[in-house]
């Protein structure tokens, strides 16, 4: 089979960068019918035009490109070693490429492959079938959206919503909760796979694999494509909306399995998908290894552009910054508030942060923008590219960020979802601000990005390392500022009286 690898890359390729049609045409509806002028009106145009960047230049969609789980179907007689061998080499090229973020750590070591392969890494599923062909999926989920999946075990009672029993009502309750949790951290409007019964381990899985049905099919069963419809209604009259901003679009799809279960357990399994919904598949010759046919593509079909304009249109009122900022700035910034920031920024995520409570930085922080990133990075020679550079979620750096705010003098911390009570005291006392990027716009802020000045810390991997960044009118939204105001704290408020409200039903 021996274009089987370079068929597994072009298949990594373009799941990473080209969304499939069924999900942008449910994001094209979402677009439409958001209130224009609004912050997730704002946050899907930003996300259209990032669509259209990732398609045009195969660039990853998010920097985040997940967990790599691949299902297999091979027919009797063909190795499924040999095909798990391809699998394996054609991520690490694409890892090479640009196409994967490196994103397998060792978790006794925290030591990164750099290659995204590992002990269990990728995730590979095989069965045989009677077909001649060998087909091969493939679904990239973040780690933003893989940590808002949750699992309910009913009957149990949940927030605002009160108690959910087994059966199909406290199922949609379980549901519609797991859309409310997710906020703003799962990056939505997002989708669900759910799986209705088996056990712990496989109700997650088949959650998942929920995940592989296109978002405008049917149900076979009539309960549960009923089910499918009235979460779809309810979820978006929460008003989780984009990015947690508030707004008409929470879900863009819902998918749903019952599967048997022990008589002494109910569990509803619930794998939570971003915007950013990056599946697709191939059929592929048995013998050489050449793709047959594309699933849930046409590559013959020309791509329609998602954007039908900028992707931020100015409006003269943004608040233009320059890093290194100042308290005086900062505390004139509100909730609300675009603000446009020009000048040096550093990344620094999880390994940076736990690293910062024990030791100095090592650069120095004092009036520091510091963005919750994990970039994909290619290196040519002694000059790093970033190729994509979104926002990760900020809600991980909760233990953290109080101490390193006050500690080094940060004054603007950037990323996604927003974060706690700690946090927004810190902001309060030291005159500091949180800065809402949008989530999976990757190929956008990568283009914000002029130069790469330096890196630090590199011993934690390429997504973990400190990056030190010269940007130009970098566009984030004020949603926790110095007064201790906070959006998400307000949002999730709201749509929690939203969520009581459907329990009436």
């Amino acid at each position: 089979m021996h274009f089987l690898e370079e068929s597994l890359i072009e298949l990594i390729t373009q799941t990473s960068t080209n969304l499939p049609p069924d999900v942008r045409e449910a994001m094209g509806i979402a677009i439409g019918g958001e209130t224009p002028g609004t912050q997730s009106a704002q946050a899907l145009n930003i996300i259209a035009s990032n669509i259209d960047m990732a398609q045009e230049d195969e660039g990853p969609i998010c920097q985040d490109t997940g967990m790599p789980t691949f299902v297999v179907h091979t027919p009797v007689g063909v190795s499924q070693i040999e095909v798990k061998k391809a699998i394996r080499n054609a991520v690490a090229e694409a890892t090479k490429r640009g196409k994967l973020r490196p994103n397998s750590v060792d978790s006794l070591t925290g030591q990164n492959s750099g290659n995204n392969l590992g002990t269990e890494t990728p995730v590979i599923h095989f069965e045989q079938w009677e077909e001649d062909e060998i087909e091969v999926k493939l679904i990239l989920k973040g780690g933003g959206c893989e940590n808002k999946n949750i699992q309910y075990s009913v009957p149990c009672e949940l927030e605002h919503l009160g108690r959910a029993d087994r059966n199909l009502e406290g199922v949609r309750k379980c549901i519609l909760h797991a859309v409310w949790q997710a906020q703003g951290q799962g990056c939505a409007p997002g989708a669900l796979g759910v799986c209705i019964g088996s056990d712990r381990a496989h109700g997650y899985d088949l959650a998942k694999v929920e995940l592989f049905r296109t978002l405008d099919d049917t149900n076979p069963v009539p309960e549960l494509a009923k089910l499918e419809a009235e979460v779809m209604e309810e979820a978006n009259r929460i008003g989780v909306g984009a990015m947690g901003f508030g707004g008409k679009a929470s879900l863009i799809g819902c998918k749903i399995m019952a599967a048997n279960r022990l008589p002494a357990s109910f569990f509803v399994s619930v794998a939570y998908e971003c915007w950013a919904f990056r599946r697709l598949g191939v059929r592929l010759d048995a013998g050489s290894g050449a793709i047959t046919q594309w699933l849930y593509r046409d590559p013959s079909r020309v791509v329609e552009k998602m954007s039908h304009g900028e992707g931020f249109a100015l409006s003269g009122r943004e608040v233009v910054l320059r890093a290194p900022l100042t308290e005086e700035q900062v505390r004139m910034l509100k909730v609300g508030d675009v603000v446009l920031i020009s000048g040096e920024m550093f990344t620094g995520r999880d390994a940076v942060h736990a690293h910062l409570m024990k030791n100095p930085p090592p650069v120095d922080l004092h009036g520091a923008v510091l963005y919750h990133c994990g970039p994909v990075m290619l290196k040519s020679g002694e000059t790093w590219t970033v190729k994509a550079a979104g926002p990760t979620t900020s809600i991980r750096e909760e233990p953290y960020q109080a101490h390193v705010i006050r500690e080094y003098g940060v004054r603007a911390v950037i990323g996604k979802g927003g974060m706690g009570g700690k946090t927004l005291a810190a902001l309060k006392e030291c005159g500091a601000v949180y800065l809402n990027a949008i989530g999976g716009a990757a190929q956008y802020y990568a283009r914000s990005i002029e130069k790469v000045l330096g890196v630090y810390l590199m011993e934690f991997g390429v997504p973990e390392a400190m990056w030190h960044l010269r940007v130009n009118n970098f566009v984030a939204i004020v949603t926790m500022d110095a007064h201790g105001n906070s959006l998400h704290a307000d949002v999730e408020k709201e749509t929690g009286g939203h969520l009581a409200e459907l329990q009436l039903k």
